[in-house]
């Protein structure tokens, strides 16, 4: 499926084993397409609808065995406007420590990313709470993973690495406006690579269901656009044996659980795909479209060179497609340049893509999900972590996703469909999205600063 993986290179760092994995289509049952959705109303005013972080907390409520939770930004950084919206990643803290209260037997483990303590620059109040309570929190180490920013990567192992990081106050903290890092720390997230995974495992007593996801529990995150799925069935066990990986190459012990591993049939079958698997079933899904049939596409980040080209062959030959961007604008209180969006969105108009803008004000659209539907009863739901660029497909990020197949009838198929064309044609007092020259940005400057910085590595997308 899709292209081969790049081959070895002498100035690529191989993959740890587990890494890059693709799981065959399993029967799921339970499936649920969940979101957490903002709009404007007539009025102007900006109104929010979250289901996953519920989900997420009934999940862990209802394990008696083992709860894994591993998250990429798990922190309460604030940018230069503070989003009060919910505070995530202390609800979270306080949902693993009562139920470590409730039932003391219970494994829990957290995964996480270097970023959430600014690479070893500050401490982590909340990851302290609940090591004290004994719950490990995994600090992924990202020195396994290849270099994307290679030319930055290679004078930083040489010159920085040997130092190692620890705290400071050399520079302002880029991630919260109320504190400063160390110049060490600072370096080293400027490999830019993470643990970019959003997932959670848990057992309810007799089964075990997995939700994948692109929200995180970060407080300034909290009114972002997000989706995700919810399912049981015998690929939490993939998804179980992703994570253990991660646990390995970090020198952390692995969650040795016995799985259910159901195969009982069922009309939606679910995959676990991560990393270079991701793009693989992308490219896949895309390439194979023809006429009848139809794509929707909402992503936070559309760079990706094979993907922009699939998308422009696969309206050539005739499938019916729909790109809904962010708009690259707003970080966190900080304005962005547009970049990568906008010269994307730019080239796709021109190639006769109809794109559309979420119309953000101070969040973001941070879904990542594909949709393939024809007229012959099938579907698939291509959804998870993983921007589409080359960061979150070549294996340079870990990432993780899920394949789903079913037939667009199907409820979590037919929720997900939904949702696109909520998002695409507004509702009556829900303003969600705008048109392409509402956000228009054709600047030749900005085009190619794009293609450098997604070809070099020397982004942050």
């Amino acid at each position: 499926m899709g292209p081969p993986k790049p081959k070895r290179r002498w100035w690529r760092r191989g993959l740890p084993p587990g890494v890059s994995f693709a799981g065959p289509p399993r029967p799921a049952t339970g499936v649920e397409f969940l979101t957490d959705t903002t709009w404007l109303d007539d009025a102007g005013r900006r109104h929010v609808d979250q289901q996953i972080f519920d989900a997420v907390f009934a999940m862990i409520r209802a394990a008696r065995r083992c709860v894994l939770v591993d998250m990429f930004l798990y922190n309460d950084f604030q940018g230069s406007m503070p989003e009060r919206t919910r505070l995530l990643s202390g609800e979270l803290t306080e949902v693993l420590l009562a139920r470590r209260r409730a039932v003391p037997d219970i494994r829990i483990v957290v995964i996480t990313d270097p970023i959430n303590i600014v690479y070893g620059s500050v401490v982590s109040g909340q990851f302290e709470r609940l090591r004290a309570a004994g719950i490990p929190v995994v600090i992924t180490d990202l020195t396994r993973l290849p270099d994307g920013n290679i030319p930055y990567s290679f004078l930083w192992r040489l010159i920085a690495k040997p130092f190692g990081v620890g705290p400071g106050k050399a520079l302002r903290n880029p991630f919260d406006a109320r504190g400063r890092v160390s110049l060490r720390s600072y370096l080293y997230g400027l490999n830019f690579k993470a643990n970019h995974r959003k997932l959670v495992v848990a057992d309810d007593g007799d089964g075990w269901a997995g939700l994948v996801s692109s929200a995180n529990p970060h407080d300034a995150s909290s009114a972002h656009h997000n989706v995700a799925i919810r399912f049981r069935g015998a690929a939490v066990a993939d998804l179980l044996e992703t994570e253990n990986a991660v646990l390995r190459f970090s020198g952390a012990q692995p969650v040795d659980q016995d799985v259910d591993t159901d195969t009982a049939t069922s009309p939606v079958t679910v995959a676990v795909v991560t990393e270079r698997a991701i793009k693989n079933a992308a490219l896949d899904l895309i390439d194979t479209a023809g006429p009848g049939e139809r794509l929707d596409l909402a992503t936070f980040y559309l760079s990706d060179r094979a993907v922009i080209r699939a998308l422009k062959r696969a309206h050539v030959r005739g499938a019916a497609l729909r790109v809904l961007l962010d708009p690259s604008k707003d970080a966190f209180g900080y304005e962005k340049n547009g970049i990568p969006n906008q010269p994307v969105a730019a080239e796709l108009q021109r190639a006769g893509i109809p794109v559309r803008w979420v119309h953000t004000h101070g969040e973001q659209c941070h879904v990542k999900m594909l949709i393939r539907t024809d007229g012959s009863g099938q579907g698939a739901l291509l959804i998870g972590s993983a921007n589409l660029t080359r960061r979150n497909l070549d294996d340079f990020n870990l990432e993780t996703n899920l394949l789903l197949r079913a037939a667009p009838a199907e409820p979590c198929l037919a929720d997900a469909c939904r949702h696109f064309e909520r998002l695409w044609n507004n509702e009556p007092g829900r303003l969600f999205s705008v048109g392409y020259e509402h956000y228009r940005d054709e600047s030749l400057l900005k085009k190619w600063k794009y293609r450098w910085m997604e070809a070099s590595g020397m982004s942050t997308f």
